[in-house]
């Protein structure tokens, strides 16, 4: 009897060994598919206005382009693992709304901090190096 339990024991322990050693890739190890259009839903913990065009576009080449709430823009980015870097070089100088000029500038405010990416349940989260979300984006 004693042996039965020993063997049970020594069995279960096997099974959960396995278990714990399929865990999940490190965030490191998780290719994120960058590339395409994102709609910005969020800058700096406020939600962007209903309908606002606030946009980025990763292309090939490492092309920028977007639509900071009332501009369009265009630049660069340098994606290395989960680390990224956003260069924004030009944007129109067209006037709009209050609102959307106020967007606008936390967008353009934003872009150039983000140094790392992270992919949560469909949604790309954009961080500053300590690590504080700047922008959530979900694709187009």
């Amino acid at each position: 009897m004693e042996t039965r339990m020993i063997k049970k024991f020594a069995l279960l322990a096997g099974a959960l060994t396995l278990v714990g050693c399929q865990s999940s890739p490190p965030l490191d190890a998780v290719e994120v598919n960058l590339l395409g259009s994102w709609h910005i839903e969020q800058v700096m913990d406020r939600p962007v206005i209903d309908y606002s065009p606030a946009k980025l576009v990763f292309e090939e080449g490492n092309k920028l382009l977007g639509n900071n709430s009332c501009n369009n823009f265009f630049g660069s980015f340098e994606l290395q693992g989960h680390q990224l870097l956003l260069t924004p070089s030009g944007t129109t100088r067209k006037a709009c709304v209050d609102a959307l000029m106020d967007q606008e500038a936390r967008v353009a405010d934003a872009l150039p901090k983000v140094r790392k990416l992270a992919d949560d349940q469909g949604k790309l989260r954009l961080l500053d190096s300590e690590g504080q979300v700047l922008l959530i984006l979900s694709r187009l």
